[in-house]
């Protein structure tokens, strides 16, 4: 006799039963109603760039784990931590000069985890690194980030070179994970602490995604103002926004794997 299904499992199998078209539209409504439900629940919005940071602190931690347990880094890619490496370091001079917060520590502290983290790849796991995988040239992402950044950036009253490094770190950020999703679509098969690891970075996208707009909605669009002039306000929320549907596809696939039971992540091709 087969066991009563859950309300969840339920909507669930309702779900994946439809066509790609409402899936997406689904998709939408669920993010649009995410955000309603934040706006309500949490009153200072500036908590939600916190719980970001603190998710990506978590997912970093997760890698530290699988390292330490698994003595393995097969399925991770060494460019991607590296690209984050960048923009954290990079984030954090902007915080030493421009604004020492909650954000500053909590930068540190997940930039010292991700320099580990490459030190044990890069070092001590070399054997198991899968470098043909990991063949992403980080210059397609470095060069037009960098010539966005001289010509899209604050306009404020702080130093020129500070205003282009931290748009720098913004446009770095929002595609930091591309090497790690094409790692992940050549071998088809995520690993559990891999697939945890992503999956909070997705989190943390959404929630600093989140932070952007409802802020933005709530001072009705004065925050944009106070950013600046010209291109770079559009260009924070669009970052903002790309990062986050940049690994819409992977969290759905991470969601369906794990209400079906699977202890490993299967993707289907083109996914990512």
């Amino acid at each position: 006799m087969k066991g009563t299904k859950t309300p969840i499992h339920v909507v669930w199998s309702w779900v994946r039963r439809q066509p790609p078209k409402v899936k997406a539209f689904l998709a939408v409504v669920t993010g649009m109603a995410a955000l309603v439900l934040l706006r309500f629940i949490v009153h200072d919005h500036d908590n939600l760039f916190v719980a970001a940071e603190a998710v990506h602190s978590i997912g970093i931690c997760v890698l530290i784990y699988k390292l330490m347990k698994e003595k393995t880094c097969a399925g991770l890619s060494l460019k991607s931590q590296e690209l984050t490496a960048i923009f954290l370091a990079v984030r954090l001079y902007c915080s030493f000069v421009m604004e020492y917060d909650i954000h500053t520590i909590l930068d540190l502290a997940t930039l010292g985890t991700t320099l580990w983290v490459i030190y044990m790849i890069r070092f001590k796991l070399r054997a198991s690194y899968m470098e043909d995988k990991d063949s992403f040239a980080l210059y397609y992402v470095l060069v037009p980030c960098a010539v966005l950044a001289v010509f899209i950036h604050p306009s404020t009253s702080h130093n020129i070179l500070n205003r282009i490094s931290w748009a720098l770190c913004v446009y770095l950020e929002a595609v930091s994970v591309l090497p790690q999703l094409q790692v992940m679509q050549s071998t088809k098969i995520v690993e559990p602490f891999t697939a945890h690891y992503v999956f909070a970075l997705g989190v943390a996208r959404f929630l600093s995604c989140a932070h952007w707009v409802l802020q933005v909605l709530d001072t009705r669009g004065r925050l944009l103002v106070a950013l600046g002039y010209g291109l770079w306000p559009s260009m924070v929320l669009i970052s903002e926004i790309v990062q986050t549907f940049i690994l819409a596809d992977f969290c759905y696939y991470y969601v369906k794997s794990v209400f079906g039971g699977q202890p490993v992540l299967r993707l289907p091709s083109g996914v990512v």
